[in-house]
C-alpha cells in the first residue's frame, strides 16, 4: 500500500489583499478562524473567491466578515442553497475581540482582511488593525515602490557589467 503524498493546495495562501497595503496604514495584524459551509471549503480549494472588497465589522460582540464572494462550484450539491455573499462569522476569543472593539471604536481604526490561508487544515484569515492613508500618503508608497524596483534594475545591470 503507498502512502498519498499530501495535497499542495492545504498549503499556502488562499487569496491576498494586496490593496489593503495600498490603501491602509496597518498597524498590527490579527489571525482568526472562519465559520464556513461545506460547499464553501470546496470552493476555497478551488481557489473561487474574490477577496479585495472584503472588510470585517463588530456586531453585537460579534466579528463577521462582508463582502468576501466565493464562488459555488457548478457540481455543488442540489439541495444546498448557495449564498456566495453571505456574511461569515469570524472566530476569536473574547478578549481579542473587546481588545478590537476598544481600537475600533475609541481609536478609529479599521478592520482590514489582509489574507486568508491553510493551516493545519482550516482556513483562517489575517486581519490587519489600521488607518486609512490620505492621498499624499499612497503617492510617497507608490514613489518608493517605484524607486526600489528602479534601484533593483540599476543594481541587477552593473552587477552584469553594463554600467
Amino acid at each position: 500500500m503507498s502512502k498519498k503524498s499530501k495535497d499542495t493546495s492545504k498549503k499556502g495562501r488562499i487569496a491576498e489583499n494586496k490593496r489593503a497595503r495600498f490603501e491602509y496604514a496597518i498597524e498590527d495584524r490579527i489571525e482568526a478562524g472562519v465559520s464556513l459551509q461545506g460547499w464553501e471549503v470546496k470552493s476555497l480549494r478551488e481557489g473561487k473567491i474574490q477577496f479585495g472588497e472584503s472588510y470585517a465589522l463588530i456586531r453585537n460582540g460579534e466579528l463577521y466578515l462582508f463582502g468576501a464572494q466565493i464562488s459555488p462550484l457548478l457540481s455543488a450539491s442540489t439541495h444546498v442553497v448557495a449564498d456566495a455573499m453571505r456574511n461569515r462569522k469570524l472566530l476569536l476569543h473574547r478578549d481579542q475581540i473587546d481588545r478590537l472593539i476598544g481600537a475600533v471604536e475609541r481609536k478609529g481604526y479599521s478592520l482590514i482582511p489582509t489574507a486568508m490561508y491553510w493551516k493545519n487544515g482550516k482556513v483562517k484569515v489575517e486581519l490587519g488593525l489600521g488607518k486609512g492613508k490620505k492621498q499624499h500618503d499612497k503617492r510617497e508608497t507608490q514613489k518608493n515602490r517605484d524607486w526600489e524596483r528602479e534601484k533593483g534594475r540599476i543594481m541587477r545591470d552593473h552587477s552584469r557589467g553594463k554600467a
